[in-house]
């Protein structure tokens, strides 16, 4: 009896390890905003800014990559057509520099839910005037339907939420009248 439950133990602890697997950070991709309706579309240009984000231990639970973020966001501005193109520096004609604030992760369960706040500046070149400044909260779950391993479930909840976030940031700037 005792090496039965040694055995089943043992069988459980494997079966852990295979679900769970690495930690990845979230994916540029499945970050990006596709097929937006926007209120409207600025004849301009726009340099990209990020800050806030961190890179994924392998101890660690999914992360925002600065890099990986600030790229999903300028793919989303090009699908959207939100801005006329992206230029990189000062020679763009609005800077949009946006900050994850606080990116709110569980450690454990069968839906992962992940809360989101990014700070969302707009700047206009010329005279370094902030046309918008807003706090963007957004909540993103991933469920045992949508992957078996707790750590893919983390990811996609987290790639939701940004991707959420920059829906939102993008339709804020689409209201401006620039």
């Amino acid at each position: 009896m005792k090496n039965r439950s040694v055995f089943a133990l043992a069988l459980a602890v494997i079966a852990a390890a295979a679900l769970s697997g690495c930690a990845s950070s979230a994916n540029r991709e499945a970050m990006t905003a596709q097929d937006m309706t926007l209120a409207k579309r600025h004849d301009q240009t726009v340099s990209v800014k990020t800050a806030g984000g961190s890179e994924t231990g392998a101890m660690d639970s999914s992360n925002i990559e600065d890099a990986d973020f600030k790229a999903a966001i300028e793919d989303s501005i090009k699908n959207s057509k939100v801005f006329r193109s992206i230029v990189q520096g000062k020679e763009a004609d609005y800077e949009l520099s946006v900050s994850i604030i606080h990116l709110d992760k569980p450690v454990f369960g069968l839906t992962f839910t992940v809360n989101m706040e990014a700070t969302w500046v707009l700047v206009k070149q010329s005279d370094r005037s902030v046309v918008m400044k807003k706090s963007i909260q957004s909540t993103h779950s991933a469920g045992f339907s949508d992957a078996a391993a707790g750590v893919t479930r983390l990811r996609l909840a987290v790639e939701g939420a940004a991707r959420k976030n920059i829906e939102q940031g993008l339709q804020a700037i689409a209201a401006l009248s620039l």
